[in-house]
């Protein structure tokens, strides 16, 4: 008890810190799943307006979800080739349809992306040696 009275400002201080920190950790989650659940949204416009007809208003989503497309995570590019796989016939040549150009953008990126795992990979291992 003698050391909590003689410490109470330094532990007070680490409370407060402590608190601190858990808050901003949380807040950094909100924001990134923020960021997801918006991505999602605007994949899901984009091809509901394309079903739909609409196709200028989803062509103007095709561009938003292309600007964002190299902050995307490797499980969120995953996520989007697949739900636009089973959308498109990817072998088809369909350049007025966002959901197959969005197909082909995603799994470009998919590809430039194993190609660089690929590399540090290989070079982990090599490492090694």
């Amino acid at each position: 008890m003698h050391f909590v009275r003689q410490h109470k400002f330094a532990l007070s201080f680490l409370a407060v810190l402590a608190f601190s920190s858990i808050m901003v950790i949380s807040q950094l989650d909100a924001r990134k799943d923020a960021k997801t659940s918006r991505h999602v949204e605007l994949r899901e416009a984009m091809i509901i307006l394309q079903t739909g007809g609409y196709t200028n208003q989803a062509d103007k989503l095709y561009l938003k979800l292309f600007a964002d497309l190299e902050k995307l995570s490797n499980k969120e590019l995953i996520e989007d080739w697949q739900r636009t796989v089973t959308l498109v016939e990817p072998s088809s040549y369909q350049p007025s349809n966002s959901v197959w150009r969005y197909y082909w953008t995603v799994r470009k990126a998919m590809e430039q992306r194993s190609e660089s795992i690929i590399q540090r990979a290989l070079k982990l291992s090599e490492e090694g040696d």
